[in-house]
């Protein structure tokens, strides 16, 4: 599978390399269109897919699916932030020899949730999260469980502003077609009732969802076939019920016919979005990881 395998109007400027995480406030309006994250130490020659950075700011924490070093091939890796840069990569210690991928933070910084196909799950990949501990270590993962996981596949746990709502991919539920998005609630206890997004899904995948604010507007990946077809991120609003006709991402390497994908908006600057792709320049490796500024909102709530 091509995204389990590789995965997962604009300023004329050149595109500026980011060694390390962002420059926001006036300097932002002087910023190109996008910039690579961290060259060399996130953005490296092997595939790097749907960053996260924690709500501090302090660390950031990704996917690979062919990164050397790690115990299984396709595993979650961590820098954190030294002298205004992002240093020292390892892996995280929450890797297994199985696939360990899609890794997010919650907005309280209180967990990091991801996607793993180990020994001991509902079905093949399921949705986990660990505890995040003081000092950059990471509790025991937690299986999220049947309200959310089936025996089929399920991507990019994307949990809500609030911790009260939990966006994934899933093709194991039925749905419009092969991934589709879903949303499910905390009952207080586990995530459940898991819903199908609306005005979202098709016959084709539609995966690594990101929402935008609280929920008036997402950013989504979409494809006909994420296994031998184009792969683009579109952003749809919210008009109050559904989320509306989805419009390709504005970002000149987005095209119709390219592979973008795994977005994540970053906590500690919630103005600026982190994607997966290929850009001519600045260029790491196969997929790297590029920072540009979150899609605008004017959608409403109500979506879920």
């Amino acid at each position: 599978m091509r995204r389990a395998a590789a995965l997962q109007g604009f300023s004329l400027l050149p595109a500026l390399v980011l060694g390390a995480w962002c420059i926001s406030g006036p300097a932002a309006a002087f910023l190109s269109e996008f910039g690579i994250e961290g060259m060399g130490v996130v953005s490296t020659k092997a595939s790097e897919v749907r960053a996260s950075v924690s709500p501090d700011g302090k660390r950031i924490v990704w996917g690979s699916t062919d990164r050397e070093g790690g115990p299984g091939g396709r595993d979650l890796w961590q820098a954190t932030l030294k002298d205004g840069r992002w240093q020292d990569a390892t892996p995280l210690p929450i890797n297994s020899k199985s696939k360990d991928y899609d890794p997010l933070f919650s907005a309280d910084g209180r967990w990091l949730y991801f996607f793993s196909d180990r020994p001991g799950g509902v079905g093949a990949d399921d949705l986990y999260r660990a505890a995040v501990l003081d000092g950059g270590g990471f509790g025991k993962p937690e299986n999220l469980g049947p309200g959310v996981n089936t025996r089929g596949n399920e991507w990019a746990p994307t949990p809500s502003r609030d911790g009260r709502h939990l966006l994934f991919a899933s093709d194991g539920r039925g749905g419009a077609g092969r991934q589709d998005l879903f949303v499910a609630t905390w009952d207080g206890k586990t995530f459940s009732d898991a819903k199908p997004l609306p005005g979202v899904n098709t016959s084709g995948d539609e995966l690594d969802p990101a929402w935008l604010g609280d929920g008036e507007a997402i950013v989504f990946t979409r494809s006909k076939n994420v296994n031998d077809q184009p792969v683009r991120l579109l952003v749809a609003q919210c008009d109050g019920k559904r989320y509306g006709d989805a419009e390709p991402l504005k970002l000149s390497f987005n095209t119709e016919d390219g592979i973008t994908f795994g977005p994540a908006l970053d906590w500690n600057k919630p103005g600026e979005l982190l994607v997966t792709g290929t850009a001519k320049s600045p260029k790491a490796g196969k997929y790297d990881i590029y920072r540009m500024k979150a899609p605008a909102v004017s959608g409403k709530t109500g979506c879920f």
